[in-house]
């Protein structure tokens, strides 16, 4: 089963959103979708408004009701065939637990950004193999492999998903507006590789 893993601060807000849709998306092809937070506190729940969110984008409100945060651990960091970081502190924090993991390690909008200079000949062609992990990670091999050709935003901030945690509707209106493009770049290169 294919792994995706985003992560977040807080493990409530963005993370749990971006796993949520992603698991609900994909669940056809067999993607199994989690999540967890570089300064997560265990057992801490969705607010309302992120849970509104991903209700809205077709998650089934049992789904953001059962989610609990977890704390981010070199061990889970492990098995993910593509990690997807909120921001770049997360990324770093990461790739500083993981040192392996930096071409399975993108933020969210990076991931996107580098997907949408990425024909789909291109995704396929590096899809190579029968299992459906090992399509995955060749395609995800051929997507980093536009660091340093598909120029950089000019403002990094933009490469960041806005932490809508303890703040108004409008910024999780916000981020999740951030996010939701994404995770459509993700699905577009998950079925790409597995079909």
């Amino acid at each position: 089963m294919i792994q995706i893993l985003t992560v977040c601060t807080g493990n409530i807000c963005r993370s749990p959103l971006a796993a949520q849709v992603l698991a609900s998306r994909l669940a056809d092809i067999g993607v199994d979708a989690t999540s967890a937070g570089t300064r997560a506190r265990n057992g801490d729940r969705m607010p309302p408004e992120a849970a509104e969110l991903a209700l809205a984008a077709g998650v089934l409100g049992d789904t953001s009701n059962a989610h609990r945060a977890r704390y981010l651990t070199e061990a889970l960091l492990m098995d993910p065939d593509l990690i997807l970081a909120m921001d770049r502190d997360h990324r770093r924090a990461i790739v500083e637990l993981a040192p392996g993991r930096l071409r399975a390690t993108f933020t969210a909008r990076e991931f996107e950004r580098l997907a949408a200079a990425t024909s789909d000949d291109a995704i396929r062609a590096g899809a190579t193999g029968t299992d459906p992990r090992e399509r995955l990670r060749g395609a995800l091999a051929v997507i980093a492999g536009q660091r340093g050709l598909v120029l950089p935003p000019a403002n990094p901030v933009d490469d960041d998903v806005v932490d809508p945690y303890g703040r108004s509707r409008e910024t999780y209106a916000r981020s999740a507006a951030e996010l939701m493009p994404s995770l459509a770049a993700v699905e577009r290169v998950v079925r790409l590789a597995v079909d």
